[in-house]
């Protein structure tokens, strides 16, 4: 699989609407990145295929308030990468803990703010989908930030959002293996055939059993007036103006 392409699993391997609200439920007490609303009220809450559209511009701006800085790029940047560790973290964690992948169409988001909701939880259970379960997650991920990078407004290197995009997984499997070290083994695994997956491959490399990352590209952070580079940045040792 080179892209986020058409993949759909099979409806016959579809988990029940309650187990997967269940997995959702549990798998966002590891914290606010792994937080995926379910049902309620649709009032405040915006589909994604919009905000995607519209460029992601107030996600971006805001972020680029908040850091101080007058490149659009960076704003974006920044931005891309948190939507993408909102998306990867429950992704991840409701396959490895609970043997779900999760269907994302009809995601939305909050119109005042980052957070995510799913109008009705759907999903299919792993040990159906065979030798589709991997291909599956990524697809559901990955063709939501093709979306949003399809939309955007600023120019950004298509691999440096996919190197954010990287990033993102390999952070939310460490808080999981963080949560669960019992979890080490199909995890690592998962990770590793993600990363090894379409557009995520050669973004960078695991590092050591604490998947520790190091990418091969850049998320501009450190561009921004208090900025740093990252842990897992390709520039790390390097001097950059």
């Amino acid at each position: 699989m080179t892209g986020a392409g058409p993949l759909r699993p099979p409806e016959a391997a579809r988990a029940p609407a309650g187990a997967v609200a269940d997995a959702l439920a549990e798998v966002a007490s590891l914290g606010g990145f792994f937080v995926v609303r379910v049902g309620g009220p649709g009032e405040g809450w915006q589909r994604l295929a919009r905000s995607y559209a519209a460029g992601f511009t107030d996600l971006a701006e805001a972020v680029a308030r908040r850091h101080r800085t007058g490149e659009p790029r960076v704003g974006v940047s920044i931005a891309q990468l948190g939507h993408a560790a909102r998306l990867w973290s429950p992704a991840l964690a409701t396959a490895v803990r609970h043997g779900i992948v999760l269907d994302l169409d009809g995601l939305q988001r909050a119109e005042d703010g980052p957070a995510l909701r799913l109008p009705r939880a759907a999903g299919w259970y792993a040990d159906a989908l065979d030798d589709l379960a991997v291909p599956a997650l990524y697809a559901q991920v990955t063709r939501q930030l093709q979306a949003l990078a399809g939309g955007l407004r600023v120019k950004v290197a298509p691999r440096l959002l996919d190197g954010n995009s990287a990033s993102a997984l390999v952070e939310a499997a460490r808080a999981l293996l963080a949560a669960d070290p019992a979890a080490r083994a199909p995890l690592t695994g998962l990770t590793t055939r993600l990363l090894a997956t379409g557009h995520l491959r050669g973004t960078g490399a695991t590092t050591g059993p604490g998947l520790g990352f190091r990418r091969r590209s850049c998320c501009l952070y450190y561009r921004a007036p208090n900025g740093t580079k990252c842990g897992d940045c390709g520039l790390a040792g390097t001097r950059v103006r």
